[in-house]
């Protein structure tokens, strides 16, 4: 299935929440430190509930390190991002793709951007006066239209 990115989490509770969204829709989630809490944070479980124990979470010290464990092709990298001029229903996606998220509070950094390439930055379509979504309700949205486009491959 899919990978998830995401680059220095900030909150907790939106974490819980992509590990249960991993859990339901078999994608393997990658969090990139530093992160502000402890994986057992209240939380953190509360949002997920019991689900952690069925998503795949693998923690990396960088983001490189974390490309170089899925070992997946550049160009099948996108970073979910206002910085985006494509559409996320633009790109059609494969098995395997990495999905990457920054920051809630400041989105991925100069050093990221130049490891991932703004020309794979794609956006989720929201009105004009909107700065972002939620990480979590942005994740869920990214991977349910990529998951449609394979057909809802593996699902019930």
């Amino acid at each position: 299935m899919f990978n998830i990115v995401l680059v220095s989490p900030e909150m907790p509770a939106n974490v819980g929440n992509i590990i249960r969204l991993c859990a339901n829709t078999g994608c393997n989630l990658h969090i990139i430190r530093p992160f502000l809490f402890h994986l057992n944070d209240k939380h953190l479980k509360r949002a997920g509930l019991d689900y952690h124990e069925y998503a795949n979470i693998k923690i990396h010290d960088t983001l490189e390190d974390a490309f170089e464990a899925i070992g997946v092709k550049e160009d099948r990298r996108f970073a979910i991002s206002t910085k985006g001029k494509k559409y996320l229903t633009d790109i059609e996606f494969r098995e395997c793709d990495i999905f990457i998220f920054g920051r809630e509070s400041a989105g991925l950094k100069e050093r990221e951007w130049d490891l991932i390439g703004l020309e794979q930055a794609v956006r989720i379509p929201m009105q004009a006066n909107s700065r972002s979504l939620n990480i979590a309700n942005a994740v869920s949205v990214t991977v349910y239209e990529a998951w449609r486009q394979l057909g809802f491959k593996n699902s019930v």
